[in-house]
């Protein structure tokens, strides 16, 4: 009885592990949940399984869905790999020795979900899901049918169409979201609302969306200087979402007149010459018919809410009005405004005594000047742009040649910047010349041509001799005549220089001016350029140059004896020369040859001594 049991129980034992073994027999299935991939590039579906046990009856098969039915693309088994054919994917799918799923080119078709299952014979199939995510980026939207005017109503029941927004060839479907003043618009689609819009979408035979968003609006007039776009919102594998914007535009609307503006269009005062611009205008939109009128005057002629007037003078100051003719306009509105144009002026300066004036040497000039303005107004007194006096009247006291000139009265109105007038007289002065200013001469060499220049006052106006004479030309600066000679630097010319003499019915002036040699730039400055100009002094310069050549001869010859004296020391103290007393020589403590002097000390000449008679030192 006990055998029986136990041998029961044995075989109850055995049965329990075998299906213990059955049930822990096991396979299972890893791929990436989603793979995200551009249109047109290459998709890689990874797909890895681990099993319990170790068998050679494995299967592997890649599945796709098709109305409602799984299809099988591509598989693995004992016989080796295979890609079904008939598929959607045929032609453009490889299965690799990893088992992963390989598509290119990806075509938006197969954005769709996809099933790797593994079949281990007794232990088992099993399958995993992995969806491919496809994507293309959207063109740039453009913004249409915005060219149409649209008038601002007080009918709130109603929306006009403001534009269509349009994007192109995008997978997935894009957002299209619209901006006013760069802040986002609410995606309203209730045609209730004052703003919304109505989204349409086409599917490409290629696959990709078009989709367009009209907007729609009540618009007040302030939407006028508004700036509206739009924007396509997108994604791309990896990334945030991506935006692309489309070109900017504004509202063309139409609203009645509420408000007229007119003003001077100019800066500043205005003053007679200049050209006016007055403006008229309105805060509707197109802008009306303008009248324009001078009250108390005639009707004038504007174009486009601009009156233009050329070189104004006083007798345009007064009252202007313009008026526009928006006969839709409400009642209220007042459409004629006026302003008031000043055109200030200053008369033609007044100059007493009249010129041009004739005078004598030493005698008192008394120069009066005065002016009108419609301001406040300043005169003063220049001359040579330099200012003489801050006033109306100048006096000028003993009066002499370098008084002569122009001398000009400067009205001036200060708060009208550039309103002024001047008028000038002409003050002669009668009198012998009087030479006030001459430039010497420079040249490089005997023969040389070389330019001067004589400078005169006087009137009349002097004329000039030149001794020696040369080509002439003469120029007139105010009251200043200036004679300028060209002629030959002879040797004459360097000696005595060259005389200038200016004169007139009252008299006469001279002056000499000097000719010389350019100074040598390696010896030094120019300081003694005259003296060198001299014939006499360019032979001192010869003969300073034949000294110099002396100089540096000596110079060479002391430079041998110091190097002979070196030798014969060198050698009396190897032994090799001996001289007796009566080879000695004095040499004195300074010796000059030619322009040198040598200068040898007594201590140094004992020594000498000593070393070439070789004596010992007392």
């Amino acid at each position: 009885m006990e055998r029986t049991m136990l041998g029961r129980f044995g075989v109850c034992c055995t049965l329990l592990a075998v299906a213990l073994q059955v049930c822990l027999a096991s396979v299972k299935v890893t791929v990436t949940p989603e793979v995200e991939v551009i249109k047109g590039e290459t998709a890689i579906l990874p797909c890895r399984y681990n099993i319990s046990k170790q068998t050679s009856k494995i299967v592997v098969q890649w599945y796709i869905e098709v109305a409602g039915a799984r299809m099988q693309i591509a598989y693995k088994s004992l016989q080796g790999f295979g890609v079904d054919a008939g598929t959607p994917l045929t032609e453009r799918l490889n299965m690799g020795e990893d088992l992963s799923l390989s598509i290119s080119p990806v075509m938006v078709e197969d954005d769709r979900s996809f099933f790797c299952q593994v079949t281990a014979g007794p232990l088992g199939v099993s399958d995993a899901e992995t969806q491919l995510k496809v994507f293309f980026a959207p063109e740039k939207p453009v913004i249409t049918d915005n060219n149409q005017a649209i008038p601002v109503s007080h009918d709130t029941t109603s929306s006009s169409e403001v534009g269509k927004c349009t994007s192109r060839n995008a997978y997935p479907q894009p957002r299209i979201i619209w901006f006013k003043d760069d802040n986002p618009l609410p995606e309203e689609k209730s045609q209730k609302e004052k703003t919304y819009m109505i989204l349409s979408s086409v599917k490409e035979a290629s696959g990709l969306y078009t989709i367009t968003s009209t907007l729609y609006m009540q618009p007040v007039k302030a939407d006028a200087k508004s700036v509206f776009h739009c924007t396509v919102e997108y994604r791309m594998p990896g990334k945030p979402p991506l935006h692309d914007n489309s070109d900017k535009f504004n509202l063309s609307l139409l609203y009645s007149t509420e408000n007229v503006y007119f003003k001077v269009k100019n800066q500043g005062p205005i003053k007679e010459g200049d050209d006016v611009e007055m403006v008229c205008e309105t805060d509707g939109n197109p802008q009306p018919e303008f009248y324009f009128t001078k009250i108390q005057g005639s009707t004038l002629t504007g174009q486009q809410g601009t009156l233009h007037m050329k070189s104004v003078t006083r007798n345009d100051t007064g009252d202007y009005q313009c008026e526009a003719q928006d006969f839709d306009a409400l009642d209220d509105v007042e459409l004629i405004k006026n302003l008031h144009l000043s055109v200030h002026y200053i008369d033609p300066v007044e100059v007493t005594p009249k010129g041009p004036l004739i005078v004598s040497k030493s005698d008192t000039v008394e120069l009066q000047c005065k002016t009108k303005s419609s301001d406040a107004y300043t005169v003063h007194w220049v001359k040579d742009s330099k200012m003489l006096v801050n006033s109306g009247a100048f006096t000028i006291q003993e009066v002499t040649l370098a008084h002569a000139g122009v001398y000009i009265c400067v009205g001036a109105v200060p708060s009208v910047p550039g309103l002024q007038k001047q008028a000038n007289v002409t003050l002669n002065v009668r009198g012998e010349p009087e030479i006030d200013g001459s430039v010497n001469g420079l040249v490089a060499k005997v023969g040389e041509m070389v330019t001067l220049n004589c400078s005169a006052l006087g009137y009349p106006s002097p004329q000039f001799i030149w001794k020696p004479s040369g080509k002439e030309s003469v120029t007139v600066v105010g009251n200043r005549v200036i004679s300028t000679v060209t002629l030959e630097a002879t040797a004459a010319v360097l000696a005595n220089g060259v005389m200038c003499e200016a004169y007139n019915e009252h008299g006469k002036n001279s002056r000499n001016l000097k000719v010389s040699i350019k100074s040598d730039p390696v010896n030094g400055s120019d300081s003694n350029a005259t003296n060198r100009g001299n014939p006499m002094f360019k032979t001192a310069e010869k003969q300073q140059g034949g000294s110099s050549a002396v100089v540096i001869a000596v110079v060479v010859c002391v430079l041998l004896l110091l190097i002979l004296v070196a030798l014969l020391f060198f050698l009396s103290k190897k032994g090799k020369l001996s001289c007796g007393k009566k080879d000695k020589k004095d040499v004195a403590s300074e010796e000059v040859k030619g322009d040198i002097v040598v200068e040898m000390k007594s201590s140094e000449k004992g020594n000498e001594e000593a070393g070439l008679l070789n004596k010992p030192h007392a």
